[in-house]
């Protein structure tokens, strides 16, 4: 059990930092990240119009809809399209910073890359979700449809409207995320765990013996550890 709590929170807390479908800081020089993309190439052959693609990282799984023609749409957070509409700047591949404005201002876009640009040097898997949804694929040309409808600025949400639910929505008709599901039992884990409460009252009266006795670290102190006893 005891492992069981530190994975849970140590990915919940990389979840937390890292936030999105890429991660938040570089391993390694871009450089090196460049020259890993250009080392990879990727048989478009073998993907057809309407599969959905998935590519790992390090945390997280993105997801995109192949259009055909070595095109991809997918949606990432993006801050850009809040203060431009030039579509040159925007359609330039989506830096860190872009990508972090972009979650906290809950503001994305869904935009075709070519599989390059998508993959970025990491594998692609075809159509692996579709054993979740037995008989609810649907037809090639009705999930391009689907996904050339939705391109552009939409809103974002790390929990109910990322690249896994535009994906699913596309392909299967309705949108979920198993990524967000799972997020969502490791909270709830951590919550039911009796040890969240003795873990934020001490983090609590350190804060009081740091800061001082005020209301901004007394209340905090009182009503975390009450709220995770109570709902735990």
């Amino acid at each position: 059990m005891k492992n069981q709590m530190y994975e849970a929170v140590s990915l919940l807390l990389e979840k937390f930092f890292l936030l999105a479908n890429f991660r938040l800081l570089n391993i390694g020089s871009s450089a090196e990240e460049e020259e890993k993309k250009n080392r990879v190439t990727y048989d478009i052959t073998c993907f057809k119009p309407g599969d959905l693609l998935e590519v790992p990282r390090t945390l997280f799984i993105h997801f995109g809809i192949y259009l055909g023609d070595n095109m991809v749409a997918h949606l990432m957070p993006d801050i850009l399209p809040a203060f431009t509409n030039d579509h040159r700047q925007i359609q330039k591949v989506v830096t860190n910073k872009r990508l972090i404005l972009g979650v906290i201002a809950k503001i994305a876009r869904i935009r075709v890359d070519n599989v390059d640009d998508f993959a970025y040097g990491g594998c692609i898997l075809v159509n692996h979700m579709d054993v979740h949804f037995k008989n609810k694929v649907l037809g090639g040309d009705e999930v391009v449809c689907r996904a050339k409808k939705l391109v552009g600025t939409t809103d974002y949400s790390l929990l109910w409207n990322n690249c896994e639910h535009f994906v699913t929505y596309c392909r299967y008709g309705s949108g979920v995320s198993f990524q967000t599901d799972k997020f969502c039992e490791i909270v709830k884990m951590i919550i039911r765990d009796q040890r969240s409460v003795l873990a934020s009252v001490l983090l609590g009266l350190a804060s009081i013996f740091y800061l001082g006795l005020a209301p901004s670290t007394t209340l905090p102190t009182i009503i975390i550890p009450f709220t995770l006893w109570m709902v735990g």
